[in-house]
């Protein structure tokens, strides 16, 4: 039996919490860091969620082992049912809450018009693509094939872009692809055109940071807990975050199209992050409350990004007359949204401040379900 790290599951758990507070701002204003770069560059949001796969990674070095020695049958038929129930979810998600206002009533919502991609559904994918590679190629032979990918990739943006500007959102080759295959009706339309920032394209390099969370958890739990473990694991991310600030000079870091420079620079972070909470957990004993906190999270984090991404969207179907505290204008609002409006808003004359308070209270309901479960030692897996 492979000895657990607790500050693998306080990572984890970090990065959900991360993940529900920077989808959960609400308003116009936000504070820049809780807010995706606009196109090239890298805020402290544009690291949750490949510090997420990273996790996955992580957590996939414990169950590998397992799923060998239960042989090539039920290795595939755990892998593909897992990745397609996580894949079906996500789709389900974007349908839900399967109503919509329109007017004064409520109606079905068309499923021709929902999205396919999605955060659920990259992991899902990332998953069955980089378990089939650790499994079948072993981790030498994923190595290079993982170094590939982000090489082809690079070169693929490059040959097949638009001349000139190959890495632009209209420029960049994956476009059209993702509209070929789903239409536009299907797809993410955040920038203001049919652009899917979980394309189908730039879902080949979000798998490496998967995949290299694989082999830093492997690594930690195969070489103990020793300070040559540290440092090592420390180099490495600042090997890797240098390697992706020299990649960013040909080949930007962006995570909407997920360049390979991106990938190198996220995993060397999550490394440098893990080897802190690794110091100051198993090294040093920083236990306590602020770990427990994070701790509960990462114990149920499928279920609680699922919540969290649910209960935003099935409370809307609850909806009343209200006045728009900006301008004054009578609108329809729904639950979170009167929180929002006559709780936040009138908190403080920053009104990124209100976005904060708004999405740490989302938090903090969240925190009592994920209490309650690990009280229970309800688990919900997938």
């Amino acid at each position: 039996m492979r000895e657990r790290y607790y500050s693998l599951d306080v990572f984890r758990g970090i990065t959900l919490v991360l993940m529900i507070l920077v989808n959960n701002q609400a308003g116009k204003f936000i504070y820049a860091p809780l807010d995706h770069s606009p196109w090239n560059g890298c805020t402290p949001t544009d690291l949750v969620f490949p510090f997420f796969l990273f996790a996955m990674g992580n957590a996939f070095a414990f169950v590998l082992p397992r799923l060998e020695e239960a042989g090539p049958r039920a290795f595939l038929r755990k892998v593909v049912l897992r990745a397609f129930l996580i894949f079906l979810i996500g789709y389900l998600l974007n349908w839900s809450p399967f109503l919509e206002w329109r007017g004064d009533h409520l109606a079905w919502k068309p499923l021709a018009d929902v999205r396919v991609m999605g955060v659920l559904q990259r992991l899902a994918l990332c998953y069955l693509l980089g378990a089939l590679m650790l499994y079948y190629l072993k981790p030498k032979a994923t190595f290079v094939a993982v170094v590939a990918i982000l090489l082809l990739y690079w070169w693929a943006c490059y040959a097949f872009g638009t001349p000139g500007d190959p890495y632009s959102l209209q420029g960049y080759f994956g476009l059209p692809i993702d509209k070929a295959i789903f239409g536009e009706a299907r797809m993410y339309h955040g920038e203001g055109v049919a652009f899917d920032p979980e394309g189908l394209m730039s879902t080949f390099p979000a798998v490496a940071n998967m995949v290299f969370g694989y082999f830093v958890g492997n690594y930690i739990v195969t070489k103990g807990k020793t300070y040559e473990m540290l440092s090592n694991l420390f180099v490495a991310g600042c090997v890797f975050v240098a390697m992706g600030w020299c990649w960013d000079l040909l080949f930007p870091i962006n995570k909407k199209i997920w360049t390979s420079s991106y990938v190198l620079f996220t995993v060397g972070l999550a490394m440098l992050t893990l080897a802190v909470l690794v110091f100051l957990i198993e090294f040093k004993g920083w236990r306590g409350r602020w770990t427990k906190f994070f701790d509960v999270f990462g114990k149920n984090p499928l279920f609680l990004y699922i919540l969290s991404s649910f209960f935003p969207r099935l409370q809307r179907l609850i909806r009343w007359d209200d006045v728009d505290p900006v301008d004054g204008k009578p609108i329809h609002t729904a639950p979170l949204n009167w929180f929002y409006n006559h709780v936040c808003y009138p908190l403080s004359a920053d009104k990124r401040n209100a976005a904060l308070v708004y999405a740490l209270a989302l938090i903090a309901l969240y925190a009592v379900v994920a209490y309650y479960l690990n009280r229970k030692k309800v688990y919900v897996r997938v």
